[in-house]
C-alpha cells in the first residue's frame, strides 16, 4: 500500500526528537539586533577588559562570526539605518545626519533629506517578495510622519517605530509612543520591547521571517532600572582612574571646553548595556524553544560608535579615537556578529573591513534571491567571508559627513582602502593620513610624510562624491566660501 505524505505530516516528520525545524526548501529566518550608540569596545567579546557586563552577545560571538573592522556607513544613527535597509550609502539621497540635524558652525551644513524615499527597496520588502513575514521593533527614525515608517517600507508589524531618535517619554512608562501602547507606570522600555519581540516570533515562527529589532537602548535619556544602577555603582568605585576624561579638539564655536572620556565607569550606561545583554539571551533561547535556531541567521550591529564627548559622555572607546559623531574610528567602527548555523564556523574571526551597507545582499543571497534591479546597491555580500574566505575583492570604503555633529564632529569625508584612511576637513580641506593596521588610535598622521598616497586616496574621494552627487557646505550670508573639492 502507498501512502500520500500530505503537506501536515511532512512539517510533523521535519521535527527531529530535539525539536528543531529541519525544512530541506524552506529558507532561513532572520533576527536581526540593532543597537543605538553602543561603541565597539563595549562588549565582552571585542574587549575583554570591558566594565561592562556582556555574556550573551558574547554567546552569540562564540556561535557565529565577529567582525573586527564592521564599519557603520556614517558616524550618526539615521544615515546608517538607511544604509542597512537599503545597501546603499546614504549620501545618494543626501540622508547625510540623523532626521532632522542642521546644526550650523563656522558654515551651514550640506542640505539634508530627512526621510528615506519609497522608492527605495528596503530589506524587508525585498524578503516580502520572497514570502517571508516582516516585523520591525523599536527605534525607526527614517521619516517625519507616518507615511515613511516601518509599515510603509515593508514591515507586517510594527511596534514602536517611528520618527523620534530618543525614546519620547524616557525608558520608563508612560512610553508617550504613538506605535507602542503603554503598560504599567514604571514599566522598563528594553523589557517591554523584548517581551514584545518573543510574542512576534511566537506568530512568525512556523513562515520564513525577518524581525529586526532596533532597540532604543543605549541612547540618551541615560536611565536604567534602580537594582542594575546601583549594582554598577558598586563595581566602579573599584575601578581606580587617576583621569577619567581628557581633553578633545573643539570644532565648535559654541562648544565651551570639550572632553572625551578615557575610562569605562559609568553606571547607568553599564546597566543600560546589561538590559540590552540579557534581551539579547532572551531572544537567542526563544529561537532554540521554538525549534528554530538552527534555521535562523542572526545579525548584531550598531549604529554608530558609542557616545564618548556629549551627553554626559558615559563610555570610553579607547584605544578607538573620538565616537558618536566624529569620523575617527571610535565614532564608525562598530560591534558586528552573524551567526548562520550550518555555514559560519563557531567563534570564527574577520578581519576585513566590511560596512553596513553591505547587510542587504548578504541577507539576500542566503535567502535565495538578489538585490533589487533598477537602483544602484553599494554593498557586497559577505556570504564568501561566513563561509571561511580570507578576504573580499579589494574595495575602498567611504564615508560622507558634511555637517556639524552635536558631539563636537567636524565636517568631513574619508576613504578606507587597505589599511589606509584618510580624513578630509570640509571646512578648509585640510586632510590627514593614518595607516589603521599599525595606528589603531589615529594619532599619528602621515600627511605630509606620505603625499603620493594622499594623492591616490583623495581621486578615489573625489570621483566618489562625483558618483554620488554629494552635497557640501554652504556659506552664511555675507560669510566666507567653504571650500570645494
Amino acid at each position: 500500500m502507498r501512502y500520500r505524505v500530505t503537506g501536515i505530516v511532512f512539517s510533523l516528520l521535519l521535527i527531529m526528537a530535539n525539536g528543531t525545524i529541519q525544512a530541506e526548501d524552506r529558507p532561513p529566518n532572520f533576527v536581526f539586533i540593532l543597537v543605538d550608540d553602543l561603541g565597539y569596545m563595549d562588549i565582552g567579546a571585542n574587549n575583554p577588559e570591558t566594565f561592562y557586563e556582556t555574556p550573551n552577545v558574547d554567546r552569540l560571538a562564540r556561535e557565529g562570526m565577529r567582525f573586527t573592522q564592521g564599519y557603520a556607513a556614517n558616524p550618526v544613527c539615521s544615515p546608517t539605518r538607511y544604509s542597512i535597509m537599503t545597501g546603499r550609502f546614504p549620501t545618494r539621497v543626501d540622508a547625510t545626519n540623523f532626521f532632522s540635524g542642521r546644526r550650523e558652525g563656522r558654515f551651514r551644513p550640506a542640505p539634508l533629506n530627512d526621510v528615506m524615499p519609497l522608492e527605495e527597496v528596503t530589506l524587508a520588502e525585498a524578503l516580502k517578495e520572497k514570502g517571508y513575514r516582516t516585523a520591525f521593533l523599536g527605534k525607526w527614525h527614517l521619516g517625519p510622519t507616518e507615511d515613511y515608517w516601518p509599515e510603509a517600507q515593508g514591515f507586517d508589524i510594527n511596534i514602536g517605530g517611528h520618527d523620534r531618535g530618543s525614546p519620547p517619554g524616557g525608558y520608563f512608562a508612560p512610553f508617550k509612543n504613538p506605535k507602542l501602547e503603554d503598560g504599567p507606570k514604571g514599566q522598563h522600555l528594553t523589557t517591554r520591547l523584548t517581551d514584545e519581540s518573543l510574542n512576534v516570533l511566537e506568530q512568525l515562527h512556523e513562515d520564513p521571517f525577518l524581525m529586526y529589532l532596533a532597540f532604543y537602548t543605549v541612547h540618551t535619556p541615560l536611565q536604567a532600572p534602580k537594582d542594575l544602577v546601583e549594582k554598577y555603582q558598586a563595581k566602579a568605585k573599584a575601578v581606580e582612574a587617576s583621569l577619567e576624561f581628557a581633553p578633545e579638539e573643539q570644532n565648535l564655536p559654541d562648544a565651551g571646553e570639550r572632553r572625551v572620556r578615557i575610562v569605562q565607569k559609568h553606571p547607568t550606561y553599564a546597566a543600560m548595556i546589561e538590559t540590552m545583554d540579557t534581551s539579547v539571551g532572551r531572544i537567542l533561547n526563544k529561537l532554540q524553544d521554538l525549534g528554530v535556531a538552527e534555521n535562523t541567521v542572526v545579525c548584531f550591529f550598531s549604529d554608530n560608535g558609542g557616545l564618548s564627548t556629549s551627553e554626559g559622555s558615559p563610555t570610553s572607546n579607547l584605544p578607538l579615537r573620538g565616537g558618536k559623531g566624529w569620523l575617527y574610528e571610535g565614532g564608525v567602527r562598530e560591534p558586528m556578529i552573524i551567526k548562520w548555523p550550518g555555514q559560519t564556523s563557531p567563534g570564527s574571526v574577520c578581519d576585513e573591513p566590511v560596512m553596513s551597507i553591505d547587510f542587504l545582499p548578504t541577507l539576500l543571497e542566503i535567502a535565495g534571491t538578489s538585490p533589487p534591479t533598477g537602483r544602484k546597491v553599494d554593498g557586497v555580500s559577505l556570504v564568501p567571508l561566513l563561509k571561511g574566505a580570507d578576504q573580499l575583492p579589494e574595495r575602498p570604503l567611504f564615508w560622507h559627513y558634511p555637517h556639524y555633529s552635536n558631539q563636537g564632529g567636524f565636517p568631513g569625508g574619508a576613504i578606507r582602502d587597505g589599511d589606509w584612511k584618510l580624513l578630509e576637513r570640509l571646512e578648509d580641506g585640510r586632510v590627514h593620513l593614518y595607516n589603521i593596521a599599525n595606528d589603531i588610535s589615529e594619532q599619528t598622521d602621515l600627511a605630509t610624510e606620505k603625499p603620493e598616497m594622499v594623492q591616490k586616496l583623495r581621486r578615489q574621494l573625489h570621483a566618489w562624491y562625483k558618483d554620488v552627487d554629494a552635497k557640501f557646505l554652504q556659506a552664511k550670508p555675507n560669510g566666507p566660501e567653504p571650500w570645494r573639492p
